[in-house]
């Protein structure tokens, strides 16, 4: 008896569960709209413009995932989040995906119940401090005061990096990016810590960018990506290969402008199932055959969305470095379209 109750709740509990996991395809499809979790404001990455409209790196992943699913890059709600807030809006079914530089962990995989679909960006944590300060190695920041956002990789990090060189900081707690900004400018603290990309996007907001430096040391890995909940398989399938339609893109010279020339005939069989002129993998994952040639069109590929949000030729300034394409000696891979 006890068996067949428990074997019968075991039954329920994971039909409970399906029914409440698989459905975020067809709930965005119904709603019409995406809701995209990103950051409160981070310039190059995720912030709105003076008339309100999101831009950057990340929010290039949302609108893309909005044009292969909705037919309209527009069609997303953008949801801040802080480094807090961004895990439980996920969980709870506020928004639909996250993007939000967020770094991929064991913890956050397993524990907090998220599928990370790939990386959209390989960093590493810096440090950023005033010239001023007479500092050219993190090793010389014994004493320092260190603004770090809670809730984050960073503040482990930053402590067992300080622990391991045996100096000591006294920590700065922030919860968001501007706060810390504006803490790090007004002398709250000496050093700000997070990801050396965020840095980078942080430093060419100020008015003197160049009276503050990065330190030489990257003291972890952080894989950042798109992520979802765990168990919705089908929507995980659609972001993951959303982002590596972008990434193939680049790797096989598709982009913005001649998309739809390339569809119209390259030569090239991986192209033609990519922009869906042969087989049936919008078919497989929901979408229609033009679903990664509208995400490719509106956005860019993975190397336009970079240049233009922040590449060197930007405020941002970043190289490629790890996020050149694995055939440029990059870490930038994604699995064939076959």
């Amino acid at each position: 008896m006890k068996k067949s109750v428990f074997l019968g709740a075991l039954t329920v509990a994971g039909l409970a569960a399906g029914a409440a996991a698989a459905g975020t395809l067809d709930d965005v499809k119904a709603r019409g709209t995406l809701n995209c979790g990103v950051t409160t404001g981070l310039v190059g990455f995720a912030a709105p413009d003076a008339n309100g409209e999101w831009n950057g790196f990340d929010v290039a992943v949302c609108r893309a995932v909005a044009a292969a699913v909705l037919g309209d890059p527009t069609a997303v709600e953008f949801v801040p989040t802080t480094g807090k807030t961004r895990f439980t809006a996920l969980a709870s079914g506020e928004i639909d995906m996250l993007a939000r530089n967020t770094t991929w962990t064991f913890s956050r995989d397993v524990d907090l119940k998220f599928t990370f679909v790939g990386v959209n960006y390989y960093d590493g944590q810096g440090f950023l401090v005033p010239k001023a300060l007479g500092v050219s190695s993190a090793k010389e920041l014994d004493g320092a005061t260190v603004c770090v956002q809670t809730g984050t990789t960073t503040e482990l990090n930053l402590a067992d990096y300080f622990r391991a060189n045996n100096i000591s900081y006294e920590p700065v707690p922030i919860e968001t990016n501007a706060e810390g900004q504006q803490q790090y400018l007004a002398g709250a603290c000496d050093v700000y810590t997070t990801d050396a990309s965020g840095l980078a996007a942080t430093r060419a907001t100020f008015e003197a960018p160049g009276d503050h430096a990065l330190l030489p040391e990257i003291i972890s890995k952080e894989p950042l990506g798109p992520l979802v909940r765990h168990g919705d398989d089908e929507w995980g399938d659609v972001v993951r290969w959303t982002l590596n339609a972008l990434i193939t893109a680049e790797e096989l010279g598709v982009t913005s402008a001649n998309v739809s020339e390339m569809a119209s005939g390259s030569g090239n069989p991986e192209v033609a199932r990519l922009l869906g002129t042969e087989g049936t993998l919008g078919e497989m994952i929901g979408l229609d055959a033009d679903w990664a040639m509208r995400a490719i069109a509106t956005q860019g590929n993975y190397g336009e969305i970079f240049a233009k949000n922040i590449g060197e030729e930007t405020p941002i300034g970043l190289a490629r470095g790890l996020n050149a394409q694995w055939t440029n000696g990059g870490l930038i891979y994604s699995p064939p379209f076959r």
